[in-house]
């Protein structure tokens, strides 16, 4: 068990290894780094500065964010995740044949409930099943963790509370193992830092090893801007909420009835950029460090982004940063689709003459 959870990262994989000798779910962070409180603020000063304007993703997912994204994905023109459960659903035995008896990590894992489906899969061919949800929300994943324990008590489950790259020190460990990264998040990244971030992902495990990566596709733009914003409002209250959170944690001091939401589909770049928009000039305060921000009439600031893909692009791609596509499976109208990759090993037959990846 000690050599199992041997790894750069000591006090995570302390807790990882002391958490699975218990056998009993858990929840586990990484190692305490620079006070959140100071991060965040930092952060929002960093991206209100930039041209253009851009706050991080990530901090959109407190305990109300977090909640809040569940009840987008609820909404009727939000069709990513509805889309993406009927295809495991469908699929998820096939999955597991060709994955065989892996660990299951999922970054970003939410609620988990489109997990289910696997974990499904993974039982019905027995065995013991491992999965091992990640989310920088504690919410998010107390509540994830709390559900499985009920669907599913036979799972050994570990959650762990941290971002995405504090965990890849850990995959060599858990090998074999299939990461799940559903929902389209990478469509969050922009091009360069999702190569980056597959790139490093690929390094991180071992050949032979699964990623299982969901992808939403281009489609018509109607249906992608009212995904985006469906008329409850909820998109627009999650987009709201971070600046609800500078309020509340920065004591900015924001006039939120200033604030609307804005999305929409650019057609040039195949993304749906989200925004929050100013609609009277304001100024306030981020506390720390005490930086004043002024906004103007009309000024916008980035949010999120959610790249669309083509399938005869974004294979390649992930092929050439070290993974094979063993399988690709989609809907009837081609909406979304979820890729089976395996890693190559570090010397593959179709790269004779070239250097090793």
């Amino acid at each position: 068990m000690d050599a199992f959870f041997a790894s750069p990262e000591p006090h995570l994989c302390r807790n990882l290894r002391d958490a699975c000798l218990r056998r009993t779910p858990t929840i586990v962070q990484s190692s305490p780094g620079l006070d959140p409180i100071v991060d965040f603020a930092r952060s929002c000063v960093r991206g209100l500065y930039a041209d253009p304007r851009t706050l991080e993703s990530r901090f959109l997912y407190d305990a109300q964010g977090s909640a809040l994204f569940e009840e987008i994905t609820r909404q009727p023109e939000y069709y990513l995740t509805r889309t993406e459960a009927a295809i495991l659903a469908a699929h998820a035995a096939e999955i597991r044949e060709l994955t065989g008896p892996t660990r299951i990590l999922e970054l970003g894992s939410g609620s988990s409930l489109k997990t289910d489906h696997l974990l499904k899969a993974w039982l019905e061919r027995g065995g013991p099943t491992r999965y091992y949800p990640v989310d920088v929300s504690s919410a998010a994943l107390s509540a994830a963790c709390a559900g499985i324990r009920s669907r599913f008590p036979a799972v050994e489950m570990v959650g762990i509370q941290c971002q995405y790259r504090e965990v890849f020190p850990l995959l060599a460990q858990l090998s074999p193992v299939l990461v799940a990264f559903l929902g389209s998040s990478i469509g969050n990244f922009a091009p360069p830092e999702m190569l980056a971030f597959v790139r490093t992902l690929a390094a991180a495990l071992r050949p032979g090893d699964f990623f299982l990566l969901g992808v939403d596709l281009v489609k018509e733009r109607s249906i992608l801007e009212a995904a985006y914003n469906d008329q409850a409002g909820v998109t627009a209250r999650f987009t709201r909420n971070l600046f609800v959170r500078m309020n509340r944690e920065l004591d900015a001091g924001i006039d939120l009835d200033a604030i609307e939401h804005a999305a929409w589909y650019r057609q040039d770049q195949e993304l749906v950029e989200i925004s929050a928009r100013f609609t009277r000039e304001q100024s306030f305060r981020l506390t720390p460090p005490g930086r004043v921000i002024t906004m103007g009439q009309g000024d916008l600031v980035r949010t999120e982004i959610s790249r669309k893909f083509r399938m005869e692009r974004v294979i390649p791609e992930l092929e050439g940063c070290g993974f094979a596509a063993e399988r690709v499976f989609t809907d009837s109208q081609r909406w979304f689709a979820l890729l089976l990759l395996r890693r190559r090993p570090l010397y593959s037959p179709r790269r004779a003459g070239k250097r090793p990846l």
